[in-house]
């Protein structure tokens, strides 16, 4: 595989399992803000009551119009199979989330994550699950974290979330839920990382601005030789800015490391420096109406090789049942080193640790994408309150080389609908 078609590569769950058994017993003995005085507070029953379980069931289907001969619709990762039911994600997740109305108290939380699905095979953490299967449905740990507020500095504090995470980049995300497309944009398959292993401290400076300083292992990646596909650390941070009282969120963030394999030819791992930029902006126009703007950069210094793109979101609510949405998307490839398709179950995690892979690129290309969908919200009894349908219709084309239907087209249709099943305690 050519090594410009490096894309990104990129707390362990025992060591998270101990501090979070650990937790409630460490924070008996620290005081709330201001109150040094006072008896420290004591973490109980009440401590665990607040801990939260759910999950869903995603499971989707994407046909494409030209039948490819190799069953991949290029530039989709997530929905990357035509003409195949789908198992995309089955995720419980675990959590004792922090509670904002909370500023002036310590408190510490925690999430766990994990997945079961055909969407594992883009989101692994290195060193973790990495081969247990060959199959298209794989394991996974999306989240695996403590977290704490911390009553100083600032009227609201400061969060420290250590362990592993999902990335602060991109308007969309791993957790199907959240997205309101089936699909995803070129921005998330191929612009922003997946998953960091470090710690995030956010510090809420006003009620407009939060500021974000971290540091991750890189990429996708945890610790050790298996785990990191380097020896360098990187940086995790940005801006948040909440205007509008509410009705306009901007983030700026940005992840700098080097993040190509050791192995890599021709470069120095350690040292060349990839750049990840995103800023995302989601402006509620009115109660019904919400557009999202997502911009991207990305640079890597070894390969010398950039991409950048936009992503416009438009979604309106109907009414208690229906929405619909658009979304429109340009991403140049400039150098043709990030988007590509992979049709082994194994090629994603390969390329990330510098191993043979069959991955399949195009070359310099310009991505252009439409997006129509919908989602649908039927009457639900209260524990499964959130299921949606989600069908939607995609035009993809490209300007300057046949990326479609096994290289052989400018362009791709692909019609997709996907199911999602929630489910709380």
């Amino acid at each position: 595989m050519n090594a410009r078609l490096q894309r990104f590569t990129g707390g362990t769950a025992t060591a998270f399992a101990v501090l979070m058994l650990a937790g409630p017993a460490f924070a008996d003995g620290l005081p709330s803000r201001g109150s040094l005085k006072d008896e420290p507070p004591r973490y109980s029953d009440s401590w665990w009551k607040d801990v939260k379980f759910s999950g869903h069931i995603e499971s989707g289907y994407t046909f494409n119009g030209s039948d490819p001969a190799d069953h991949l619709n290029f530039g989709h990762l997530f929905t990357d199979r035509s003409d195949d039911l789908l198992l995309n994600q089955f995720i419980l997740t675990l959590e004792r989330p922090l509670d904002p109305k909370k500023a002036s108290q310590f408190q510490m939380g925690f999430k766990f994550q994990g997945m079961y699905g055909t969407d594992a095979r883009y989101t692994h953490f290195l060193g973790e699950f990495d081969n247990v299967t060959h199959h298209r449905p794989q394991l996974d740990v999306v989240e695996a974290y403590l977290n704490y507020h911390l009553p100083m500095l600032t009227k609201d504090g400061v969060d420290v979330k250590v362990g592993q995470f999902v990335t602060m980049e991109g308007a969309e995300v791993i957790y199907a839920p959240a997205n309101f497309f089936y699909s995803h944009s070129y921005i998330f398959n191929f612009g922003i990382p997946f998953k960091h292993t470090g710690i995030l401290t956010t510090t809420h400076v006003s009620s407009l601005l939060d500021l974000h300083l971290g540091v991750t292992t890189g990429v996708n990646t945890t610790f050790g030789h298996d785990g990191d596909n380097n020896d360098a650390i990187s940086f995790h941070g940005g801006i948040g800015l909440n205007l509008l009282k509410g009705d306009l969120t901007i983030a700026a963030t940005t992840h700098i490391g080097p993040e190509l394999p050791r192995n890599t030819p021709g470069v120095d791992p350690n040292n060349d420096l990839r750049y990840l930029n995103d800023i995302t902006a989601v402006w509620k126009v009115t109660k019904k109406l919400t557009s999202t703007t997502d911009l991207n950069y990305i640079h890597d210094d070894g390969l010398n090789a950039s991409g950048w793109g936009v992503a416009q979101y438009f979604t309106y609510t109907l009414n208690d049942q229906w929405s619909v949405g658009i979304r429109g998307e340009v991403w140049k490839d400039r150098d043709g080193a990030f988007v590509a398709a992979f049709p082994g179950t194994q090629d994603f995690v390969n390329l990330e640790k510098g191993l043979p892979n069959t991955a399949i690129a195009y070359g310099p290309t310009t991505y252009y994408a439409v997006t129509l969908g919908a989602n649908y919200k039927p009457p639900v009894e209260k524990r499964f309150e959130g299921l949606v349908l989600r069908p939607e219709v995609r035009w993809d084309w490209s300007s300057d080389t046949n990326a479609f239907d096994a290289g052989t087209k400018d362009h791709q249709f692909t019609a997709g609908i996907d199911l999602i099943i929630p489910f709380t305690r």
